[in-house]
């Protein structure tokens, strides 16, 4: 039982940090424009993309001889570095044209022009990849990541997982330091609280933006990367549910806040990997025997209703604050 417990903590917290990742892309955009970017899931489909051509052009065949092709965690770096790039610059012309013009509409326009740019995305990349005769991309993953690297209460955390993790507390590292503890943090939050009074002050609110939409797509290339390394079979479609459940949460952890991104995604992981088990426990249990009908395909189901069972009790999240009106 208590291994049983361990697995589903150890798999529901690395899918929980891929959710957060993904969730501080959602989140940072909001936090400055109150916009919900809904093409963020296509801007990270971008990075497994990217990351798919990569390690097909760098990455030795499979089958092929040990030794053979570049380090594979060199390819990695390539790889997540052309990926925050594309995805950053993805984003910033995703703001230029399709949000900036709207800024001043109604809060509903922008919402629909951030569908749609999510619809064209979606074809763009069916369309560049179908050219070539793809439409189910397998990405190459080298051996070094698929290897289990050690043994925690009979799970195995294979290469890709540590690899996640580190990825992850990096960035999470960097970016509190970008927003809280730099003169370009402190310029993106004022822009935040207050754009007009911001500008009055000297910041250039269209470039704050603009970087905040740079920041959040390079999360969003970083989080395409690792998931193309831990889910290796993608389509023009497969940032569509990952970008829900990132979405959903940072709405749990409260819209707007960075640590609470993080918490709700940790929070949606382990609720999501615990119902994806819960048939495990007949073996355990047998007294539990109606727990056998809840198939592994229903933790998505089972996840959405635990978030809105916490967010009747706590609306704002489980960090958020209740919005205050400006006078």
């Amino acid at each position: 039982m208590e291994n049983f417990v361990t697995g589903i903590l150890i798999n529901g917290l690395l899918i929980g940090t891929l959710y957060a990742i993904i969730a501080l892309g959602y989140t940072m955009v909001y936090g400055v424009l109150q916009l919900i970017n809904f093409a963020h899931s296509e801007v990270f489909l971008t990075g497994g993309v990217v990351a798919f051509e990569i390690f097909r052009v760098l990455s030795p065949a499979p089958g092929a001889e040990p030794g053979t092709g570049m380090n594979p965690y060199l390819v990695f770096a390539v790889a997540l570095v052309t990926a925050i790039v594309v995805c950053g610059a993805l984003n910033i012309v995703i703001e230029r044209l399709a949000y900036r013009p709207l800024r001043n509409a109604p809060k509903l326009v922008p919402l629909i022009s951030a569908i749609g740019v999510s619809l064209i995305l979606q074809d763009v990349i069916k369309l560049l990849e179908g050219f070539q005769g793809r439409f189910q991309l397998a990405v190459n993953v080298p051996g070094a990541f698929t290897r289990t690297v050690f043994t925690v209460a009979d799970t195995n955390v294979k290469g890709i997982d540590l690899t996640l993790l580190i990825v992850a507390a990096v960035m999470l590292f960097g970016l509190n330091r970008l927003v809280n503890h730099s003169r370009v943090g402190r310029a993106i939050r004022a822009v935040a609280q207050d754009r007009v009074t911001a500008g009055l002050m000297g910041i250039d609110s269209n470039r704050m933006i603009s970087l905040t939409f740079l920041i959040g797509g390079a999360l969003g290339g970083v989080g395409g990367v690792l998931f193309a390394l831990k889910f290796p079979n993608l389509d023009p479609y497969s940032g569509t549910i990952p970008g829900i459940k990132a979405f959903s949460a940072a709405v749990l952890g409260g819209i707007g806040s960075i640590p609470g991104a993080v918490l709700g995604g940790l929070v949606l992981g382990i609720i999501e990997n615990f119902l994806g088990s819960l048939s495990g426990l007949v073996f355990i249990f047998p007294k539990l025997a109606f727990l056998g009908a809840i198939k592994a395909e229903y933790k998505d189901v089972g996840a959405f209703i635990a978030l809105i069972v916490i967010l009747i009790f706590k609306p704002s999240g489980l960090l958020g604050r209740n919005a205050t009106e400006k006078v």
